[in-house]
């Protein structure tokens, strides 16, 4: 699997937590069909675990932008594809248009017709906060 599928299963097993699931094994392997070791789990792993683990941190970090919501007023299904894409931007591992892009495109596959916009406002706003702040500069 590429990693627009690995993100996108990534975001499957981040909305079941949230849902009260735990995203294990029998998800992965009967509902989403990858394989231990399938090219790309690794990745999906990843950024699930990342999220689950870091949640608190990636929240905060989102409610500023939020502009007029809270964590708690979110969609599920908003809130798993921006916490997947707010912990990929935190790690800055990859460009931050690929991150957003990423999950706007999931936005449009997988929520409502103004997902897509919403998402990809507080992402880019979190995401120039976040460039700012490894550049040292106080303007976001």
């Amino acid at each position: 699997m590429d990693r627009t599928m690995a993100r996108a299963h990534a975001m499957k097993l981040i909305y079941e937590w949230e849902m009260g699931g735990d995203g294990g094994e029998d998800t992965r392997l009967n509902l989403l069909e990858v394989k231990p070791n399938e090219r790309g789990s690794d990745f999906m792993n990843r950024m699930f675990e990342g999220v689950v683990a870091n949640v608190d941190a990636i929240d905060d970090r989102l409610a500023p932008f939020l502009k007029g919501w809270t964590i708690d007023r979110v969609t599920r299904v908003d809130l798993a594809i921006l916490r997947l894409a707010a912990h990929e931007l935190m790690l800055g591992e990859t460009p931050r248009s690929v991150v957003i892009n990423e999950a706007v495109e999931l936005a449009n596959q997988y929520s409502t017709d103004k997902a897509g916009g919403f998402i990809n406002g507080v992402l880019g706003n979190l995401g120039r906060a976040l460039e700012a702040e490894a550049s040292g500069s106080k303007e976001a």
